[in-house]
């Protein structure tokens, strides 16, 4: 059977290595979803509970994380990023620097 596009941006997203980054659109590129970087998100949102995909190492292309400044999830995903070595500097990573570039 076929993995859905939830598990093929998944697999995409497990394979980031840790003290990197990727964007939505280069997650669904890669997931061969084209140009559905919102769909990536939404997958996302979509994770089981206890699933062990590294959510966090996704943002937008700008660098920018994509949750509100100050809110839980942004807390939880710079505090992540952080703890990998990944640089957060007002909300956002060097993409320069960070990007994962298989």
């Amino acid at each position: 059977m076929e993995p859905t596009r939830e598990q093929r941006i998944w697999q995409v997203v497990l394979a980031i290595p840790q003290g990197r980054v990727a964007s939505y659109g280069q997650v669904a590129d890669m997931a061969g979803l084209g140009r559905q970087a919102r769909f990536v998100g939404r997958a996302l949102g979509m994770l089981p509970e206890g699933h062990s995909v590294p959510w966090f190492r996704v943002i937008r292309n700008t660098g920018q994380i994509a949750f509100p400044d100050g809110s839980d999830t942004f807390i939880r995903q710079k505090t992540l990023l952080e703890q990998e070595g990944v640089d957060v500097v007002n909300g956002r990573v060097s993409m320069q620097r960070f990007r994962w570039r298989p």
